[in-house]
């Protein structure tokens, strides 16, 4: 599933970028946090410093790394590509980092350590009147390297969704960022055949000798209080149809859906991390 680090991560590319330094890596960035966590875990006086969010955060981190080290002594001593291109995806969403969309894991996937995955990032601000708006979402459908993937769509989204102007470095202390992993991917037998809050969907069709194509996260569904049919008209008309909405249902269109195992995470708690993160390096 996705994870702090992997949002964490993201916002760490985007801040090196727009602040002209070296990032660190996937990997840095992991033993980092984890260090992090043992941190102030241990020290009572450091956790109260911490906003609410990071606190459950950190001791989620810690009941899992705690839950996994017991497991393992006892045994032992988530825009898209289409045709190749990425295109933007919208993800309209009110996603904070108290908020996880992920389906509770086993055992088994929490032992589990992904390296690749199809995923998408997406960016939201949080604005005075609005609250959570739209900043920039792109993903790929293509498996990806974490490392190279998380790090290249968390500047794509945030710098090239054609959507919005580039996210500048004013603007860091008003984002989130949320990453989604993107698992089960399956051919629908008809564009009906999926479920609210818990499939993505991906379309496809053929109009006047044109392709069309676009998707929506598992989450936007939901968030916009749409039923199935609102959410695929609306899908229609993100990929580019322009015809009579009641002709909907004349279009050959192929679905495909899938879930998302998201992430959230506020720039207050990144900094909080980067502050001591910058502060342990010396």
């Amino acid at each position: 599933m996705a994870s702090v680090e992997h949002c964490l991560f993201c916002f760490e590319a985007l801040s090196a970028k727009l602040e002209h330094r070296k990032a660190l890596t996937l990997a840095q960035v992991k033993k980092s946090w984890a260090s992090y966590v043992e941190a102030t875990s241990k020290t009572p006086a450091a956790a109260t410093k911490l906003s609410p969010a990071l606190r459950r955060l950190a001791a989620g981190s810690s009941s899992s790394t705690s839950s996994s080290s017991s497991s393992t002594s006892s045994a032992s001593n988530s825009s898209l590509s289409l045709g190749g291109q990425s295109t933007p995806a919208t993800s309209i969403s009110s996603a904070t980092s108290e908020v996880d969309d992920e389906v509770p894991a086993t055992e088994d996937e929490e032992e589990e350590e992904i390296t690749e995955s199809p995923l998408f990032v997406t960016w939201n601000i949080d604005h005075p009147r609005h609250g959570h708006i739209l900043r920039g979402c792109i993903g790929t459908f293509e498996p990806q390297e974490l490392e190279d993937g998380l790090s290249s769509y968390a500047l794509i989204s945030a710098l090239q969704d054609h959507r919005f102007s580039p996210i500048s470095a004013k603007e860091l202390p008003a984002l989130s960022v949320s990453v989604t992993l993107l698992t089960n991917f399956e051919e629908a037998a008809d564009p009906m055949d999926w479920e609210l809050g818990k499939h993505g969907i991906r379309i496809s069709f053929v109009y006047h000798g044109k392709r069309y194509g676009s998707t929506y996260l598992p989450d936007v569904a939901v968030e916009q209080g749409w039923d199935k049919e609102e959410a695929l008209i609306s899908l229609i008309r993100k990929a580019g149809w322009v015809g009579k909405r009641e002709k909907w249902q004349d279009l050959d269109i192929k679905l495909v859906r899938y879930q998302g195992k998201k992430k959230s995470l506020e720039y207050e708690d990144f900094k909080q991390w980067r502050e001591w993160e910058s502060k342990s390096d010396k």
